[in-house]
């Protein structure tokens, strides 16, 4: 590094990007030296106004931003499901595509953003153009048979119109997707019969009825379209699976978005932080398990090469063997965790190792009530601390968190203690606390 001891102004001079072997720096002195992070005005001036730009945006058209920035990194599934985590965060809501709604791209609307046509899987632009010509020329669809037989079959065919049932495309017409899809043959078979009577000039009685100006409550044409019979719909388990496989996001609601601001306490490691955090490092996060590879070691020993994503993200994890043998029957495809673990960098990928898991069923947490003279009395705190360090038992077993809720005035606030206050039995260590003067109790994950 170059120390610059003097500056002389040398008037009006043309400024020029000087690329260099090396990436830390990017000017050149005139002794030909080197002085590294020394950007140019040109170049500040022009991130800042960018940022001053997105920052104005952001703040004063919220949805409209998180619309266009959606749309702008549709292509990049993890970025994407970061951005819509942050509209939850936001208070933004961004729902499924809708057929009587959405356009292309997400679609900012009053207090919500519709996800776009054009994120739906087994749906190109061909289905999409030709459903937004119709909607565009005779309003929106009444129904499954409607949309059918206003549009041409032949481009928006029976894989596309599943697409958009799967996704909630069609929950705003009808919510019960199954019915739908058993609706499905049925109706694109009296779509393309209607089709073909209008291709060869004749028609049907309920053509004639519609078209009379004498008759005025004759039924519209698509309320005779065959029915299968009723059928509930899917569990909700299966709906968000069909949901996630098309659109590639859990959307109308998430396994784990229950458990939100629960998570934000006891485990508030985001998966999409991962990158940020030293290798080694121990954390805990409460996740849903989207795929599961057994495997079995030249040994003979089992473990398991896992896919893991919370609200904010998905990464890949790893259960060695000796992990394994205490929670494998826990490794199950969609099973919903509360994993602790440490991160792994190795082959320049983040993993995160987990070491032990938990059902969030099974998840206690100690709650311990202070006020704010108690949480700011370092004598408590120390009698507080010797407490919960007692109660620690052995380092692998302590998996029980310890919640402060401090209460000031009419408001609560939660503390989590750090992982080195953990107990082995929570049981044991509200009685421990209710003898040295402590108000505690148990909570589970879920009512937490």
């Amino acid at each position: 590094m170059v120390k610059i001891i003097s500056r002389n102004a040398l008037g009006t001079q043309p400024v020029y990007d000087i690329g260099v072997s090396s990436d830390d720096h990017n000017f050149l002195l005139a002794n030909s030296l080197v002085a590294s992070n020394c950007f140019n005005k040109s170049h500040s001036t022009a991130y800042g106004y960018v940022t001053y730009q997105t920052a104005y945006l952001k703040a004063n058209y919220p949805i409209e931003y998180m619309a266009a920035l959606l749309t702008t990194n549709s292509g990049d599934q993890d970025k994407v499901q970061r951005y819509i985590a942050s509209c939850m965060a936001m208070g933004i809501r961004v729902e499924p595509p809708d057929v009587n709604r959405s356009g292309v791209d997400f679609t900012p609307l009053e207090d919500r953003i519709l996800f776009g046509l054009g994120g739906v899987r087994n749906v190109g632009m061909g289905p999409i153009e030709s459903l937004l010509a119709a909607r565009d020329q005779d309003g929106a669809f009444k129904s499954l048979a409607d949309l059918c037989d206003r549009v041409d079959s032949r481009t928006v065919n029976r894989r596309a119109l599943e697409a958009l049932i799967y996704c909630g495309a069609f929950d705003t017409i009808e919510l019960n997707r199954q019915q739908l899809i058993k609706d499905l043959d049925l109706v694109i078979d009296w779509a393309q019969s209607r089709a073909k009577d209008r291709a060869s000039g004749q028609g049907n009685l309920f053509d004639l009825f519609s078209s009379s100006t004498t008759v005025k409550e004759a039924p519209a044409s698509f309320e005779t379209a065959p029915k299968a019979p009723l059928t509930p719909d899917f569990p909700q388990q299966e709906k968000l699976r069909l949901e996630k496989e098309i659109l590639g996001f859990y959307i109308s609601d998430h396994p784990l978005k229950a458990l939100r601001e629960s998570a934000r306490v006891l485990a508030p490691i985001s998966l999409s932080d991962l990158n940020d955090y030293k290798e080694g490092t121990s954390i805990s996060a409460i996740v849903m398990l989207t795929s599961v590879k057994p495997v079995v070691t030249k040994k003979g020993d089992r473990m398991a090469i896992i896919q893991i994503e919370d609200l904010t993200g998905h990464t890949e994890a790893v259960v060695f063997p000796k992990s394994f043998e205490r929670i494998g029957q826990y490794i199950l495809a969609d099973a919903r965790l509360m994993v602790w673990g440490k991160v792994d960098r190795r082959d320049e990928q983040v993993q995160f190792i987990i070491d032990d898991a938990e059902p969030i069923e099974s998840v206690r947490m100690v709650m311990v009530e202070l006020d704010t003279r108690l949480a700011s009395d370092i004598e408590q705190q120390h009698r507080l601390r010797t407490v919960l360090l007692q109660q620690r038992g052995e380092d692998d077993k302590a998996k029980v968190s310890v919640v402060a809720i401090v209460s000031a005035q009419d408001k609560r606030h939660f503390v989590r203690f750090g992982p080195q206050f953990r107990v082995q039995n929570y049981q044991t260590a509200i009685d421990a606390l209710a003898k040295a003067g402590f108000q505690a109790r148990v909570s589970s994950l879920a009512t937490a």
